[in-house]
């Protein structure tokens, strides 16, 4: 029986299976997933590389199609919307962060952490201004007129944590943000995520690897073989 919806979920997965073909086989990375994502929390997935991490939020934050299931997310069944409403509810509602930066080569470092102002329609100087704000709690401030090719990964990577930020999304979805951070730039990264994304209306879900962060979190779920194997506050003992 799946569980009952947690009525301060920012995401409910019920029944959530995915499907690869490769070549002539069918390969399933999720297992029927059925959990919440609370309002509140800063809740981390981890596990094992191919474990099902990455797809799970993809499908939870309307990137990825599961083969079966629903995901609501903050009452909207997402799958339920066309293409075109469903662009516009992750623009007005979920922030990015992805292992792969994303960034526009052609434009400096502050106009890609504007894009989603911008795309909501809020004038340019505006909009840079914002994300130079953001930009500077990051320690990049500094940075904001080179281009991408001009700044080091993690720097690059900090501004793709920006320009998740710089819209105030409800929801805030992350693969490895301090993949490429040394200790302290880590850390500094997570304490802006729980201060800008964690509140009675916003959610923030991570995926990581990173055990220098494992006790920031409010909850980890693992991840194994497409299930989760575990669901609480500190990591279990055998991993």
């Amino acid at each position: 029986m799946s569980p009952t919806p947690d009525n301060n979920a920012a995401i409910s997965v019920r029944g959530i299976t995915r499907d690869f073909e490769a070549g002539q086989q069918t390969i399933t990375v999720l297992h029927g997933i059925d959990t919440d994502i609370r309002a509140g929390e800063l809740t981390y997935v981890v596990g094992e590389s191919g474990s099902g991490k990455t797809t799970l939020i993809s499908i939870m934050c309307g990137i990825l199609w599961p083969t079966e299931g629903e995901v609501q997310v903050f009452g909207t069944d997402i799958y339920s919307l066309s293409d075109t409403d469903l662009v516009e509810f992750r623009l007005n509602n979920i922030g990015f962060i992805f292992q792969q930066y994303n960034l526009i080569p052609s434009i400096d470092a502050a106009s890609n952490a504007s894009v989603p102002l911008i795309a909501q329609g809020m004038d340019r100087d505006e909009a840079r201004e914002r994300a130079v704000a953001i930009m500077d709690k990051l320690n990049i401030r500094d940075q904001a007129g080179k281009l991408p090719s001009q700044l080091s990964g993690g720097q690059q990577q900090r501004v793709a944590i920006a320009r998740a930020l710089v819209h105030e999304p409800r929801l805030v979805v992350c693969d490895e943000p301090t993949a490429a951070l040394d200790a302290s730039s880590g850390r500094r990264v997570m304490d802006l995520l729980r201060e800008v994304a964690v509140a009675e209306d916003r959610a923030c879900i991570i995926v990581t690897h990173d055990n220098r962060v494992f006790d920031l979190a409010d909850r980890i779920l693992v991840l194994e073989d497409g299930k989760i194997t575990h669901d609480g506050k500190e990591m279990p003992e055998d991993h």
